[in-house]
């Protein structure tokens, strides 16, 4: 069986929420962030260089890092074309294109506002960058249930979970109606209600 390391509520949780959504069953081996140790005390270091999750073992003992490589992997493996479109397809790239717009512009602007070294000029810069960057998803969403149409791709697993964390650093996406009927819809569906459990996000 497969073995996802990940930190509750991180962008883990995306790679987390796939499996789910492909029906796929993953050990979970939860990593604190802060010592940089596994559950069992080991020192994540010795088991991924990086540091950072989600990582993923395979079956055969290779491993996989870079989560929205990891989201494709575990569909791929799945064989679900409805998370990931078939390989040569424009809906695949649509998707991809998502994906690395979540993982370049979105996801890596949170850096400096979990940094407690952050200076509170640099805070601000990247809270208003990040604030006008989910104006521009948010309108994207309009007239569509997910961010390529009416199917789930890999990417909305991305989107929810990158969104989520505004709350904790304080950039307001409460006036983007698309954008939270979005998280709504998301945060209902059975496999992500799961995924969250898991990670002790929801009771």
């Amino acid at each position: 069986m497969m073995k996802l390391y990940f930190a509750a509520g991180a962008c883990s949780l995306a790679p987390h929420i796939v499996a789910k959504e492909a029906d796929i069953n993953l050990t979970l081996e939860r990593v604190d962030l802060a010592t940089h140790k596994t559950a069992d005390g080991t020192d994540f270091y010795t088991i991924n260089p990086k540091g950072s999750v989600p990582f993923l073992l395979l079956d055969n003992g290779e491993y996989l890092s870079e989560g929205p490589i990891i989201c494709q992997y575990l569909a791929d493996f799945a064989q679900n074309t409805s998370l990931i479109p078939a390989a040569g397809s424009m809906a695949r790239y649509r998707v991809m294109e998502w994906q690395n717009y979540i993982t370049s512009e979105l996801h890596k602007s949170f850096s400096p506002l979990f940094n407690p070294t952050s200076s509170a000029d640099t805070k601000a810069e990247f809270s208003a960058a990040l604030a006008r960057k989910f104006t521009w998803v948010s309108a994207q969403l309009d007239g569509k249930a997910y961010l390529t149409g009416e199917q789930f791709t890999v990417a909305d697993a991305y989107l929810f979970v990158v969104s989520n964390w505004t709350k904790y650093v304080g950039v307001d996406i409460s006036g983007h109606a698309n954008l939270q009927q979005f998280l709504q819809r998301v945060a209902a569906r059975p496999a992500v209600y799961a995924a969250l459990k898991e990670e002790g996000l929801v009771a």
